[in-house]
């Protein structure tokens, strides 16, 4: 796992680092070949948010959300976003491309583990696909199952570093 990976780990929502922590090294185990999982953006400021929402609409360039600040699970450090990095420097998105030889595109034997752990693919997306997004779709507490729908996290308190409290 690389520094800029663990970094960014670092500032998800403390109740799934170690999750987090565990499905890239699962994905570095499954991937024998030139590629490495990164994740490229975790925890989103509301700031960041807006910004990237203006992208397509007030400032030039194509839409790459449809979430202002609040409405991302990524606001909650709750959602990431990889590439692969090939032979430890060059960032890929490349869904089909099989670096390790083993029949099964990287990018897929990536996407099986954060299923298996519970996670939502935005590549499963309907409308608005968003291949490198992968999000928790619920948080188990002591006494109950959370949806992290933002509608449901927004509601939530924060603790003293702005983490919802479950």
């Amino acid at each position: 796992m690389d520094k800029i990976t663990l970094q960014r780990i670092q500032k998800l929502h403390p109740s799934i680092r170690g999750e987090m922590t565990s499905i890239i090294k699962e994905c570095g185990l499954a991937l024998t070949g030139r590629a490495k999982i990164r994740v490229t953006q975790g925890l989103r400021s509301f700031k960041e948010q807006d910004e990237l929402f203006a992208i397509g609409r007030t400032k030039t360039g194509k839409k790459v959300t449809n979430a202002k600040g609040g409405q991302s699970i990524h606001n909650y450090g709750l959602a990431v976003d990889i590439c692969l990095i090939i032979d430890g420097k060059t960032a890929s998105w490349d869904t089909a491309k099989d670096w390790d030889n083993d029949k099964v595109a990287d990018w897929y034997e990536c996407v099986r583990i954060f299923a298996k752990h519970g996670w939502d693919w935005g590549g499963n997306w309907k409308t608005f696909k968003d291949l490198p997004h992968f999000e928790k779709k619920s948080i188990k507490t002591k006494t109950s199952e959370i949806k992290t729908s933002w509608r449901n996290l927004i509601k939530l308190p924060k603790d003293k570093d702005g983490y919802v409290i479950f």
